[in-house]
């Protein structure tokens, strides 16, 4: 059979994989294990800082984190797709999650830097003062912590990418 020229295969994206129906909830359930994990596992002062950050956000409106996480997946989806198709991912077929975990972790300035840029986009355009007070507060160490935090996420979205 042959091929109509006129045809292209459409690869799915990773905004795509992620947030399709049967597996958005499961995605925005492993991230939030995985926010839990790692404010827990934070050490001295900068991790004293994030857990009274965390612990702030939390006390003003049970379920914001969970929340945002739904409404930021997507937007954390297109800013990781340049290093999902640069990862090979996209051509990997069965193995694009372990492709782009591996990528991913190799890669976790770029992936930080990714991430960041989202939050940083969206707490400019923050309504609640306390909570953009508490963001740009701890923004100065963020960095730090979601690079330390990318093989985790890897392992997270490899799940499902």
């Amino acid at each position: 059979m042959g091929k109509n020229p006129g045809s292209a295969i459409i690869m799915a994206t990773l905004v795509d994989k992620i947030t399709a129906s049967e597996v958005h909830p499961q995605v925005i359930d492993g991230c939030m294990q995985l926010i839990e994990t790692e404010v827990a596992s934070k050490k001295g002062f900068s991790g004293a800082a994030v857990k009274t950050g965390y612990a702030v956000v939390k006390k003003l409106k049970p379920g914001m984190i969970k929340d945002a996480v739904t409404k930021l997946l997507p937007d954390f989806a297109v800013a990781l797709e340049p290093l999902y198709v640069d990862s090979g991912a996209v051509d990997a077929g069965d193995g694009s999650g372990d492709v782009f975990c591996k990528f991913l972790t190799a890669n976790q300035d770029r992936a930080a830097d990714a991430l960041l840029t989202v939050t940083d986009a969206k707490a400019q355009g923050a309504k609640n003062k306390t909570l953009k007070k508490t963001y740009d507060r701890l923004r100065g160490g963020a960095k730090t912590h979601v690079t330390a935090a990318i093989p985790n996420l890897a392992k997270t979205l490899g799940r499902y990418a």
